[in-house]
């Protein structure tokens, strides 16, 4: 059989992850590696195989070199038009996270008719299909409210590695570094059929001059009354890594999406395996039996909330004063919340907003209803985990 020819569009940033990932598999013939397309310079971490060429623009890549799949990893905004361009050229996708913006564009990448898997890593986590398995067989009883906490730093190094990092329209905690977490709440709520999103109560902080927020208090109400509550942070105290918490009415569970770690009443806590989504991908193309893990279409609730997050909002509050602590300096330096941490778990664990709880710096939330979209049966669009 020929191995699968598969192009990368986006290579340095987080497209080196993507080299990494490649490499061996270039090297060992499960796949063959026709170019990346970049108008900058490549990074020379990691170096590119010497028989990669690289394109300095996506369009010569997709006449050229002619892939079957292509990895997009680039700027949010323009996924659209290049995944468009890597269809019209008859490839599959694995598209960066978030997909789109927009709903328009959501439902303008749909209608393009191509094979798009969304780069949801965390929606392969054999963790997770057990959580919904668990949920489905009655572990938790009637399930009254889903949560995220996470508490990670960045530095000041973090917001200038791009031009659009920071930018309210293309950034923000849940919009990128944590939408792994908002994206394994949605497909937890698919589990019980809650429906799409039809409301988002929004708290939104940051702690330099940004535009995007770098801490949300986000609560989110699906169509069936089901809430989601999402406390997050780029501005922590100590590391939590990210946390999904599940409350039923017989029981709580657990899942920390990014070690996949479960804890599952009466049965402990287990770490899981992933299945990996451009193997995933490539199993679809030569199998559409081979169902995707994270297609473009159960991702329209997150986009859902991503639009409503970039769009005609308030902008975030400024937190700072005493109330933040500068940990390093230039660059390197690490902003921290006081006291931020606790109140993470105290959001999640009331399904409250810090203006709720009392908190003497909280913003009165911004609130917004959302058109339920119409991509699907249910709120991440009709496919669960498999």
């Amino acid at each position: 059989m020929t191995a699968p020819r598969v192009g990368l569009i986006g290579a340095n940033g987080h497209g080196r992850w993507h080299r990494r990932h490649l490499a061996p598999r270039h090297t060992s013939g499960g796949l063959r590696w026709v170019g990346v397309a970049d108008p900058a310079p490549i990074d020379p971490d990691p170096p590119l195989p010497p028989d990669v060429p690289h394109f300095d623009d996506h369009r010569a890549l997709l006449r050229d070199a002619r892939p079957d799949v292509v990895v997009i990893c680039t700027p949010p905004q323009t996924h659209l038009a290049i995944a468009r361009d890597a269809f019209a050229a008859g490839c599959a996708v694995l598209l960066e996270k978030p997909p789109v913006l927009t709903l328009a564009d959501h439902r303008a990448l749909l209608a393009a008719g191509g094979v798009c898997q969304v780069g949801f890593q965390a929606l392969g986590s054999v963790a997770l299909h057990r959580l919904v398995a668990g949920i489905r067989g009655g572990a938790l009883g009637t399930v009254t409210g889903v949560a995220t906490v996470a508490a990670w730093q960045r530095d000041d190094a973090y917001y200038s590695r791009s031009p659009w990092a920071g930018r309210r329209a293309t950034d923000g905690v849940l919009v990128n570094p944590l939408a792994h977490a908002l994206m394994q709440c949605l497909a937890v709520a698919d589990a019980v059929d809650a429906g799409p999103p039809v409301r988002i109560e929004a708290e939104r902080y940051r702690t330099r001059a940004i535009e995007a927020d770098d801490t949300a208090f986000v609560r989110l109400t699906l169509r069936a009354g089901l809430p989601i509550v999402a406390a997050v942070t780029l501005a922590g105290e100590e590391f939590i890594r990210g946390d999904i918490v599940v409350t039923g009415t017989s029981g709580r569970a657990v899942l920390e999406y990014p070690t996949d770690r479960l804890t599952l009443p009466g049965a402990g806590t287990c770490a899981f395996e992933r299945i990996d989504l451009l193997d995933n991908l490539l199993a679809h193309r030569a199998d559409p039996g081979v169902a995707l893990v994270a297609p473009l279409e159960r991702t329209a609730g997150f986009t859902a909330v991503v639009a409503a997050l970039t769009g005609a909002g308030p902008a975030a509050s400024t937190l700072d004063g005493e109330l933040v602590a500068d940990i390093g300096a230039g660059p390197a330096r690490v902003r921290s919340i006081r006291g931020v941490n606790e109140l993470l778990r105290r959001v999640a664990s009331e399904m409250a907003l810090p203006s709720e709880l009392g908190v003497p710096w909280a913003s009165p939330p911004w609130t917004e209803d959302l058109v339920p979209h119409q991509f699907g049966p249910s709120g991440s669009g009709g496919l669960s985990p498999r």
